[in-house]
């Protein structure tokens, strides 16, 4: 995806966002000056985006950039922020550390398709709810009536999916922890759950109306543009394994892409962490060594904020560590601090990855009757309030902790 998450303050993607602004992030500045219509979300433009972080990074005078693989965690200060695909050589070496097995989960990414070869006739533009006026929406809509749905989701069972490799057997065997995040489930198997499933999923129709009609469609395929050009658009949430012929002619039968081209096919890939609750405290600091830090993906955080910002923390106490300061523990009450609790102190036997969401953080008071938006914003108020707090004991030279 190309999508960072919603860019609402009131939603915990929003917040996680606007807690990493105050902390300074420079992803986030590089991310909002490659961004793309995308309604309520921060999206980017791939090519842009990269192209603004490498300048950024090799243009810093105080980074070095050496280009060559690590294949053991360096006995100095550092950051292990390898990433899902840690190489074999690496792995072994944290493996050797930990003294745990890995942790891994399968992953999968939507297919990219190119704008012109969108059936305009039939799909709409528009973003839920009315947030964009009907020809003036951040997403493409293609509708599909009761009958169309159910025979998209008879050729979706039926058709062909990619061998597993040798890496992933573990999802056959079902080998501890080898399976899928429930966030990144490819479409075909969401669809295995009942035949429903992807309408009240990442097909529900909520929020939209076909222009044809008037009238809700039983079910909808969102495009989100992926590119600045707008020349390019990702099936919203239509990660898949099929094989890339099959992908072609299914997804051909969703009204409107009758025709469509594409430039990248879904693809299914592993993901890999580490088992963090034994292994990190909430600094992101490795139990054994103050002066090693992990960060992203690896750490079972999941989205690109909460790699984003648990690369912004580690970095923040790495800093501190070399000047001998006291490194930062984030209030349980922000997003960021959450997230970090969340995986150096969840029940390791269910240790799943997690992305940001209000049910991580410690409950409001005296807020039972409250609606879900208007208790999003309170826990938005609460939370940049103790970042906020958090910054003005750092620049007092406090120790900083929860």
């Amino acid at each position: 995806s190309n999508s960072l998450g919603s860019n609402l303050p009131d939603r915990a993607s929003g917040l996680l966002k606007s807690e990493v602004r105050l902390l300074g992030s420079m992803l986030i500045e590089c991310a909002e000056a490659a961004s793309l219509p995308a309604g309520g979300a921060l999206a980017v433009d791939r090519e842009l985006f990269a192209r603004l972080v490498t300048q950024r990074v090799q243009n810093h005078p105080g980074i070095e950039i050496i280009r060559e693989e690590i294949q053991e965690i360096p006995q100095s200060l550092c950051i292990v922020a390898s990433g899902p695909l840690t190489s074999p050589a690496l792995s072994k070496s944290i493996a050797a550390l930990s003294g745990e097995d890995h942790l891994f989960f399968f992953d999968a990414i939507a297919p990219v398709i190119h704008a012109d070869s969108i059936n305009m006739e039939i799909a709409f533009r528009a973003s839920r709810y009315g947030t964009g006026e009907q020809d003036e929406g951040d997403y493409i809509n293609c509708p599909l009536t009761k009958d169309e749905y159910y025979r998209f989701i008879e050729a979706l069972l039926n058709a062909e999916r990619i061998e597993l490799r040798a890496f992933e057997e573990a999802i056959k065997t079902g080998v501890k922890a080898g399976h899928f995040f429930e966030g990144c489930l490819p479409i075909e198997i969401i669809a295995e759950r009942g035949l429903d499933s992807l309408a009240f999923g990442p097909m529900r129709p909520v929020g939209l109306r076909d222009p044809r009609t008037g009238k809700r469609p039983y079910a909808v395929v969102q495009l989100r543009q992926d590119n600045l050009a707008g020349s390019l658009y990702n099936l919203v949430g239509f990660q898949t394994n099929l094989k890339y012929p099959e992908q072609k002619r299914v997804l051909r039968l969703i009204p409107g892409l009758e025709k469509a081209e594409f430039l990248r096919y879904g693809q299914m890939h592993r993901n890999t962490f580490i088992a963090s609750p034994k292994l990190l405290r909430p600094t992101l600091q490795h139990i054994e060594r103050d002066d090693l830090f992990f960060a992203g993906q690896i750490t079972g955080v999941e989205g690109y904020m909460g790699n984003i910002a648990t690369g912004l923390l580690a970095g923040i106490n790495a800093a501190r560590v070399y000047r001998n300061d006291a490194p930062v523990i984030l209030p349980q009450t922000t997003m960021l601090g959450a997230l970090c609790h969340y995986i150096t102190h969840s029940n390791l036997k269910d240790f799943q990855p997690m992305k940001a969401n209000f049910g991580i953080l410690p409950p409001l008071e005296g807020t039972t009757k409250t609606g879900k938006r208007e208790r999003g914003k309170l826990y938005a108020e609460r939370a940049l309030a103790d970042v906020s707090l958090t910054l003005n004991r750092l620049m007092e030279g406090s120790e900083v902790k929860a």
